[in-house]
């Protein structure tokens, strides 16, 4: 059975808001930074080119199978920005915060991959350019995950 295109362009446009969500998070996380956090900069600053250079990829899928591609954030990462904001407000804008925050994001990022791969009937092209980007995600999970354990140890 053949995807409509409406829906091969929905499943893009969903990996799209997810990687709005991440450069926003991360923007936000810059911003609860203190300045002795300052080393968390650069990693945050690549994790945003690396959700830009992934809707790049995706916004030109989403042109070949005649759509728009998707400007907005998720209502999910609405909620896991509005989320940072209350524990920031109690925690004090800790690093170990900030970075439990980044991973919470994280996780929702790999879930809508992960859904994205699972649900959606996609030509295998597609399929395998998810898959990568899911991997580079995941990598940058592991990296925010072993920043935040870091510090629990310390």
């Amino acid at each position: 059975m053949e995807t409509s295109n409406a829906k091969i362009v929905e499943t893009l446009n969903d990996l799209v808001a997810i990687n709005n969500d991440r450069i926003i998070g991360y923007e936000k996380a810059m911003k609860e930074l203190s300045d002795e956090d300052a080393d968390l900069k650069p990693l945050f600053l690549a994790m945003i080119d690396e959700s830009r250079e992934i809707k790049i990829d995706l916004g030109r899928e989403v042109e070949v199978y005649k759509g728009e591609m998707d400007t907005d954030t998720t209502t999910r990462g609405k909620i896991y920005r509005a989320w940072m904001d209350v524990k920031a407000a109690f925690t004090g804008h800790s690093r170990h915060a900030v970075l439990e925050s980044c991973e919470f994001g994280e996780d929702a990022a790999q879930r809508a991959y992960q859904q994205a791969l699972d649900e959606a009937e996609l030509p295998g092209y597609l399929l395998d350019m998810i898959y990568d980007q899911q991997q580079m995600l995941k990598a940058s999970h592991n990296e925010i995950k072993a920043f935040r354990d870091n510090e629990v140890h310390v």
